[in-house]
């Protein structure tokens, strides 16, 4: 028998904690089983939260952005996930799991009498299915936008791109599912929180042609199961989606927890921060997150609730070396000396913010505060271009509009600030703006935008706490984002991440992060700190590092 892996999380992380002590006060376990409370019994008021873009769609597997997460969250969950408030990990759908000697099998006991909300059951079986679907994408499901995750952290497929970790999955009864995998991956357990992973009804998948692939107009992401009837086993239930406007769910009357305690959630999409204090303050919504710096003490001078999220992000420069000049690395420095990470956070960025020297948090094991810091040179800059015959570069400068992100909540204002930057080293900069979802993802990650763009802004908000999680999604194989065939990097990423214990892995990643910033694939900018405002009648809302954020403990009082 296994037990729940945690780990230490450091004092600093503790202490950004207990701002949310008050706000969470009333939530016990975010998913307690053979609980008899319902919604009737609690509040039957409707908890409205604004988010700042719409959800790409509602099938998590094929999803990659945060607001579709938000909402994947409430409808599905998987077999383990994140203990409210920390990045630990918990049971969920699996009651305990025990890996093989080898790290190449995991054996899942499963939670009994689940049913998915469609009345699927939930066992050994639907646990296979949904490992088995993500194994067996083909053609234009394999590509990095619509299978992110997957891509990023199984790293093959069935056809088409192999090699890859995941092997098989069989289920010897109802209650247990046995997944093994090609070789060992020492994050898996912790990979299994995120909702791209999230067990879905495979009978639904199956009637509403989830997988849809016919013809190049077919995009599955749009499918009518992913817009109208994703399916799960969560605490509420998808009701409506008025596209740009908001979508609508409905507490779950069988779930088999916790039953959510508020009848009704509305997920309003409201792009513009300065519009979502003012839709709190006239009281028109409940709580919102991504607020803005100078919001924050005219809020709490109002009465309401400020919870700050611990930062396990990282916002960065990235640069696509498709660009030939960019496959130069003194180009690639240059661009770093020539940004003041400091400025970019006092002018874009909310207080509490750090400027960033590694792709990876610093509460992150493996984190090495040793590397190339690359300090504000601006002769320095120009030297190296210099030098690289490259004093008249020209880049294509890609940011999203219309959006606030946890790592980028004025991409704008970001945007602005290292232009003059760049403009300051003489790199002539052409603005390259898109509207976030799915144009602007679909441009950096996608195969059609890499000669869009050379240089770009984008973030990563970390899913589960292991480094692989970071650099292993950023530059653990060759992708449209980056554009580079750095073998020895990605072969020193996979041997990491297979490495069977956290003490292996801690000076193996130490390396590599020394490696990726002498390699210098892009700019590492800043851990921005969120902060979420609630109206004074909101509780049970416990916010987390990584947004695992369940709302079924959420009650609204007048």
């Amino acid at each position: 028998m296994t037990i729940p892996r945690t780990f230490q999380k450091t004092l600093a992380v503790l202490a950004s904690l207990a701002t949310v002590t008050a706000l969470a006060s009333c939530a016990q376990s975010e998913r307690d089983a053979g609980s008899d409370t319902s919604a009737d019994a609690g509040s039957n008021a409707t908890f409205v939260f604004a988010a700042s873009s719409d959800p790409v769609m509602l099938d998590p597997a094929m999803a990659s952005d945060g607001e579709t997460f938000r909402i994947s969250r409430q409808i599905f969950e998987g077999l383990v996930g994140a203990k409210p408030g920390t990045t630990d990990v918990e049971p969920l759908l699996a009651t305990k799991w025990t890996p093989s000697a080898d790290g190449k099998s995991y054996t899942f006991d499963l939670r009994e009498g689940v049913k998915f909300s469609d009345g699927t059951d939930f066992n050994g079986e639907a646990v296979c299915a949904n490992f088995d679907r993500w194994y067996n994408w083909t053609g234009v499901n394999q590509s990095e936008n619509i299978s992110y995750y997957y891509n990023s952290l199984f790293k093959g497929f069935k056809t088409g791109k192999t090699g890859g970790v995941y092997d098989s999955c069989e289920a010897p009864s109802a209650n247990q599912a046995v997944v093994k995998l090609a070789k060992p991956f020492a994050g898996f357990v912790q990979a299994m929180t995120l909702p791209a992973f999230s067990m879905q009804s495979p009978g639904a998948l199956t009637q509403y042609n989830a997988d849809k692939t016919e013809g190049t107009e077919d995009d599955p992401r749009f499918s009518e199961y992913a817009t109208a009837h994703p399916t799960g086993t969560g605490p509420y239930l998808f009701d409506t989606w008025d596209r740009g406007q908001q979508v609508t769910l409905k507490a779950n009357p069988d779930y088999w927890g916790e039953k959510a305690k508020t009848a009704t959630v509305i997920v309003r999409t409201i792009s513009d921060a300065k519009a979502r204090t003012q839709e709190l303050q006239a009281g028109n919504i409940d709580g919102y997150d991504l607020v803005g710096p100078a919001d924050i003490q005219p809020l709490k001078d109002d009465g309401f609730q400020i919870v700050n999220r611990p930062a396990f992000n990282i916002l960065y420069l990235g640069m696509n070396q498709k660009n030939k000049a960019l496959q130069d690395v003194r180009v690639r420095q240059a661009i770093t000396y020539a940004i003041d990470r400091a400025a970019v956070v006092k002018s874009s960025l909310p207080e509490g913010s750090e400027p960033a020297i590694e792709f990876i948090p610093p509460t992150v094991a493996g984190y090495n505060d040793q590397v190339e810091a690359y300090p504000y040179d601006l002769d320095k800059a120009k030297q190296l271009l210099a030098d690289a015959g490259q004093s008249d570069l020209e880049l294509k400068f890609a940011y999203p509009t219309g959006v606030s992100r946890p790592y980028m909540p004025a991409p704008e204002d970001t945007f602005a600030v290292i232009k003059s930057q760049l403009e300051k080293a003489g790199i002539k900069v052409t603005p390259v703006a898109a509207k976030w979802s799915p144009d602007y993802l679909d441009m950096i990650q996608g195969d059609a935008g890499v000669d869009k763009h050379d240089i770009h802004l984008l973030g990563w908000t970390g899913d589960y706490d292991d480094p692989d999680n970071f650099l292993g999604v950023f530059f653990g194989r060759k992708s449209s984002e980056w554009g580079f065939d750095n073998k020895k990097l990605f072969a020193d990423l996979a041997a990491a991440r297979e490495l069977p214990t956290r003490e292996e892995q801690v000076p193996a990643y130490e390396k590599i992060g020394a490696e990726i910033a002498d390699y210098a694939p892009g700019v590492p900018l800043a851990h921005p700190a969120p902060s979420l405002a609630f109206a004074p009648g909101v509780q049970g809302f416990v916010a987390s590092p990584v947004q695992d954020e369940v709302w079924n403990n959420v009650t609204v009082s007048k």
